[in-house]
């Protein structure tokens, strides 16, 4: 009779293999560094190939180990997703789901919805990373990336969230010095606050007009990889910046920022985004429309359009 590896093994060397860390892979499992490496030894043994390449600093995973961590996710996904679609409690979510998510935007608008979410579905453990960078959720072992943003690679599956776009503006303070621009070309001659922020091609604004659209390339003497650092630099009256209506629609509605050229825009909707092996969820599934009825709900739909 073969004997099967474990899931739980499988879990452990998906584990490793994402953190490329013995000890990182036993603080996420919460287990010790022995345990982990007692499991990986017989599942090499179990399936008779060597996984990771092992020294005193690093881990490495061997080509067969990239074969048997995409055929472990599969199954392990496989497995969870049957036990939900046979579950006699099927309506009430359990398991671990990781989400990613910007700074500022998973800071101040996706942990707090999560937080909820985590009271109405007690059986979830929720963990949520944010990142100045967009995250390839299929490779790096997310379940959903709440983002910002229209440019999704094909190979995900993308459910909207809520519309949103990111418009020009700046502090009156600023504008009074400095004087109005009236066109996209005027910005060259501004100080444009620069961000490089997840999507954010750095210095590059691709901007629309009904069907109109223009690329400029913008700078000035401040720039950041936060988009909050970049909003405080603008009240603060350091130039204009390029930022999502739900970001500085309190701002502008407090006198704080204002409008300028306002006629062009850059579409940034918000999306949940998750990889297609993930299509059949409970969880995913669950966890998307929650946040779409939250959406509805936030404050911050106020600020967005329509």
């Amino acid at each position: 009779m073969i004997n099967l590896p474990s899931n739980d093994d499988l879990r452990v060397f998906i584990v490793v293999a994402r953190l490329t860390s013995f000890v990182a892979a036993a603080e996420e499992l919460r287990v010790s560094s022995g345990y982990v490496s007692k499991r990986i030894r017989l599942l090499e043994q179990q399936l008779g190939v060597k996984l990771l390449h092992r020294t005193t600093r690093s881990v490495h995973v061997t080509e067969d180990g990239e074969r048997v961590f995409h055929w472990a996710q599969r199954v392990l996904d496989d497995v969870e997703q049957l036990l939900q679609e046979t579950a006699i409690t099927r309506a009430i979510p359990a398991g671990s789901l990781r989400i990613s998510s910007s700074f500022g935007f998973g800071r101040n608008v996706v942990a707090p919805l999560l937080s909820r979410m985590a009271e109405q579905y007690p059986r979830l453990q929720l963990r949520l990373e944010v990142f100045d960078r967009l995250v390839d959720v299929a490779s790096e072992g997310f379940d959903l990336d709440v983002r910002v943003g229209d440019e999704i690679a094909p190979h995900l599956i993308a459910r909207p969230l809520a519309r949103n776009h990111r418009v020009l503006c700046a502090s009156p303070a600023y504008l009074e010095r400095r004087g109005e621009p009236r066109s996209l070309a005027e910005l060259s001659g501004h100080d444009c606050l620069v961000i490089k922020e997840r999507d954010h091609p750095f210095g590059v604004w691709r901007l629309r007009a009904g069907a109109e659209e223009q690329v400029v390339k913008v700078r000035g003497p401040l720039s950041t990889n936060h988009g909050e650092v970049a909003v405080q630099w603008a009240v603060d009256g350091r130039g204009v910046i390029l930022r999502s209506s739900w970001d500085v629609g309190p701002l502008i509605e407090r006198g704080e920022l204002q409008v300028v050229l306002p006629q062009w825009r850059q579409e940034a909707n918000i999306w949940a985004v998750y990889p297609s092996r993930l299509t059949t969820s409970a969880k995913v599934r669950v966890c998307v429309e929650f946040l779409q009825r939250a959406f509805r709900e936030h404050p911050l739909a106020h600020w967005l359009p329509s």
